[in-house]
């Protein structure tokens, strides 16, 4: 969406992936060192926290700062840490705590040295579920190849249901395909992900309120619509 800001009609999402409590589905977590006294983002005044770098995760730790009664700029320092590097920097003390993505935090969490202070802050925060990730295609790619475009969705869709019906027989792929390594598929917890033929009103407001974070920080200059961002079925072929 801040790519889409700067560019109108560029892109159009068609899936959702992350997580809630309703859904039973953790997607991030404050992660601490186990003899911590931090149990909640209101108890990081003059703390650090790390978050996964990039201005998305930055944007929500400082939402989710502000939301605890506490100043981003003045009362907490935020920085952002490679993700394999949340873990041993709470352990060394580099940080205090990370806002962390899965399976980070539950890594943490059956570690000796760390903990979980809060399952899905962002879900309690923003919004329950919560998605911090979209599928999109461009305009330009339906535009020229519209039949691959809509086998794209098909696909992917028929992906996202094989895995929300049996995630244990798929995620022995993940980490052929991202940095998870295999020792840690144990403690991977399932995302929660929705496919474009199931995307309904909860999955559009939770996605706003996502969005509309970005609009109260700043980032985003102006509202975005994200109804308008949804694919239209039309443009892939998809509406009959």
């Amino acid at each position: 969406m801040l790519a889409e800001s700067q560019f109108p009609g560029t892109f159009h999402v068609f899936g959702l992936q992350g997580g809630g409590i309703d859904v039973g589905r953790i997607n991030d977590g404050l992660i601490v060192r186990q003899d911590s006294d931090i149990e909640g983002f209101g108890d990081l005044r003059g703390k650090t926290i790390g978050t996964v770098p990039g201005i998305q995760w930055e944007t929500i730790t400082r939402y989710l700062v502000r939301e605890a009664g506490l100043n981003p700029d003045t009362d907490v320092e935020i920085t952002g840490i490679g993700v394999a590097l949340h873990v041993p920097s709470v352990v060394s003390g580099t940080v205090d705590a990370t806002l962390s993505l899965e399976p980070v935090g539950s890594i943490a969490d059956a570690a000796e040295e760390t903990r979980r202070a809060v399952v899905n802050p962002v879900a309690q925060t923003i919004a329950d579920p919560f998605y911090s990730g979209a599928a999109v295609l461009t305009t330009e790619f339906i535009e020229e190849r519209p039949d691959v475009a809509r086998r794209v969705v098909l696909a992917i869709d028929e992906a996202t249901e094989l895995v929300n019906q049996d995630f244990e027989s798929y995620k022995h792929l993940i980490p052929t395909y991202t940095a998870i390594e295999e020792a840690q598929l144990d403690l991977l917890a399932q995302p929660y992900l929705r496919p474009f033929s199931d995307l309904n009103e909860t999955d559009f407001d939770s996605y706003q309120a996502f969005i509309d974070v970005f609009v109260s920080e700043g980032v985003l200059e102006e509202r975005i619509d994200i109804r308008e961002k949804i694919l239209d079925p039309a443009l892939v072929g998809l509406d009959s």
